[in-house]
């Protein structure tokens, strides 16, 4: 295979934003860091950690505990116990959900069914063996909206589902990556983004973006990291693909096997993915140093079984990438955190984010010398809405939420006459098409009040049950529905139960509510691995249930079996008791599993 040269000719300076970060990208991920790690998360466990209550500040970032150290200490030794203690002394668990990988498509939620490997713990070449014990985290199941706590695992890793074959990255290996969860190695952060001693790149020293002139016009030398990258990538998100490759020593071969149902264009989807060029090698360095092999694949193709390899070469210890079909050999998934620009710095570098939203780790590891504040650093906490205005019959109306109500200026005769007017079918507009809106889940809302109900949402999404309780504290209306027309009660199965159950009942909401799919908030629980403790207690709150969804014929014991979920049979026995009508396709669904 040849290598390509870079051109002699200048690449002008990238202008911001660019085309393998777009608009509705750089959206999704200033959502991603907005919510998905709020600022109490972040001070709760670092105040933990710096106590040395390693398992506190696992539980204050959401993070599951599935293993004992006495155990541990009696299947493997002390000596082991004691290099595992010192690593869970230093792990950052905020940190770690902070830089784990997203799902596309507009979501911000985690990556589901994965494995992220932490640590080995075996020593020397035993380090290596698939059954050595490894420190390890586990991302949440199939549903890809569902409850966004992880587990930390202790023992031997097995792929999480093997039937899977070509899902990308169903685990990553982060024992090289320590960076991103242990605190001992943030300080290199800056270095593993493609930055140098002094800076970041495409940005300056204390975390503002560069001006245009100030990036290189020229491919620079070896010795500024910083410009090297802003180099590579500006010849890559100029759609010069082959030249970004050959700039950052990669031997790049664009052609792609021959499929049986057709060629496919390899340069394409190469160009729209962020790729870290420059970090390519010394990170595939890192994991080859660590015994993981020579041979890392990337899956850039989703609708095709190919993939980009990468290997290094023996002679010189570059790099040499490729298209294979995915069942030609088993090499290992080269984690995102090896291959993908920092989002972080994406997002800095096109002004929608400021150093002081990131997570302080990230922050003083990218910008040390980056005077302080004054105040917290950390994504923006839960503010109270503010008035909005709504075009109501040829005028401009101020509507506000007030004591757990959206208030409109129409008087109460005027509210008495619209509901009974929609009562009787009539059509409504307004202020009171917006109010129906906020509460049914159907229409369109203003663009200011969507934006505070997609904060609601996307809090509750991300586990963030103080800052919903802060805007509900600020009088935001809780019978908002989603898109799904779910209401608080049915996506309680994502926070806290304790303190929001009795006060949304207190509030009106109707615990027999219905979605869009027909089904109760006791439906959702059971069937989106809600807790025990919170399905218990909506049957105490008095949830019915003999529900079945009327379209697809579901009972909430047949959810319960299907999910094997071992931890309701005190469910099961209560509806074989009293409804065993409707328990028999899970008795069909129990003899045929």
């Amino acid at each position: 295979m040849t290598a390509i040269s870079a051109p002699a000719a200048a690449a002008p300076p990238l202008q911001a934003p660019s085309t393998s970060f777009p608009p509705d990208e750089a959206s999704r991920w200033r959502r991603i860091r907005r919510y998905a790690v709020p600022q109490w998360m972040i001070e709760q466990a670092a105040e933990r950690r710096l106590a040395g209550d390693w398992r506190g500040a696992c539980g204050a970032a959401g993070i599951d505990i599935a293993f004992d150290l006495a155990d541990v200490a009696r299947e493997h030794g002390r000596k082991i116990v004691t290099v595992l203690e010192d690593d869970l002394r230093h792990f950052a668990p905020d940190l770690l959900r902070w830089h784990l990988p997203r799902l596309g498509d507009g979501r911000t939620t985690i990556n589901p069914n994965q494995v992220v490997v932490l640590g080995g713990y075996g020593g020397g070449r035993r380090s290596r063996r698939p059954d050595t014990p490894r420190l390890y985290v586990t991302t949440p199941g199939w549903m890809p909206d569902g409850p966004q706590r992880l587990t930390l695992r202790f023992g031997r890793v097995a792929r999480v589902d093997e039937s899977r074959r070509f899902w990308p990255g169903t685990v990553e290996n982060w024992t090289a990556a320590r960076h991103l969860w242990d605190v001992r190695h943030t300080i290199e952060l800056r270095e593993r983004c493609g930055g140098g001693a002094d800076r970041a790149p495409f940005l300056n020293p204390d975390g503002t973006p560069r001006a245009t002139d100030e990036l290189p016009t020229t491919a620079p030398g070896l010795t500024d990291p910083a410009a090297r990258t802003e180099w590579v990538t500006a010849l890559h998100e100029r759609g010069e693909v082959e030249a970004a490759f050959a700039a950052a020593g990669i031997d790049l071969n664009p052609l792609a096997p021959d499929l049986e149902y057709g060629s496919v264009q390899v340069l394409e989807p190469l160009e729209r993915m962020p790729l870290a060029l420059t970090r390519l090698g010394p990170e595939i360095q890192r994991l080859a140093d660590e015994g993981h092999g020579d041979r890392f694949l990337l899956h850039p193709f989703e609708r095709w079984r190919i993939a980009m390899l990468f290997e290094r070469k023996r002679r010189n210890g570059g790099l040499r990438a490729q298209c294979i079909e995915l069942d030609e050999v088993p090499d290992v998934v080269l984690p995102e955190a090896c291959w993908r620009r920092s989002p972080d710095l994406d997002l800095l570098r096109i002004g929608q984010i400021s150093p002081d939203h990131l997570h302080p780790l990230v922050r003083d590891a990218l910008f040390p010398d980056r005077p302080a504040t004054g105040g917290p650093v950390g994504p923006p906490e839960a503010e109270p809405p503010s008035p909005v205005r709504v075009r109501c019959r040829g005028e401009w109306h101020e509507m506000s939420f007030r004591d757990g109500t959206l208030h409109t200026q129409h008087g109460d005769e005027e509210e008495q006459r619209e509901r009974a007017m929609s009562a009787f079918g009539g059509t409504i507009s307004g202020c009171f098409a917006v109010q129906r809106t906020w509460t049914s889940g159907i229409g369109r809302l203003p663009r200011a009040l969507r934006d505070q109900w997609r904060e609601l949402f996307a809090r509750i999404q991300h586990g963030d049950t103080p800052g919903v309780i802060r805007l509900l504290d600020a009088g935001v209306d809780p019978h908002a529905r989603d898109g799904r027309r779910r209401t608080l009660l049915h996506l309680l199965h994502l926070l806290d139960h304790e303190p929001l159950l009795p006060r949304l009942l207190a509030a009106g909401l109707d615990i027999e509510a219905t979605d869009k799919d027909h089904r109760t908030p006791l439906h959702v629980a059971v069937g989106e691995n809600g807790s025990a403790e919170l399905i218990r207690a909506l049957l105490t709150a008095g949830a019915r249930i003999d529900v079945v969804d009327p379209d697809s014929g579901l009972s909430v014991h047949y959810l319960s079996v299907r999910g094997k979920r071992r931890d309701l049979r005190f469910l099961e026995e209560r509806l074989e008791r009293d409804h065993p009508d409707l328990c028999t396709a899970s008795a069909f669904l129990k003899e045929h599993a």
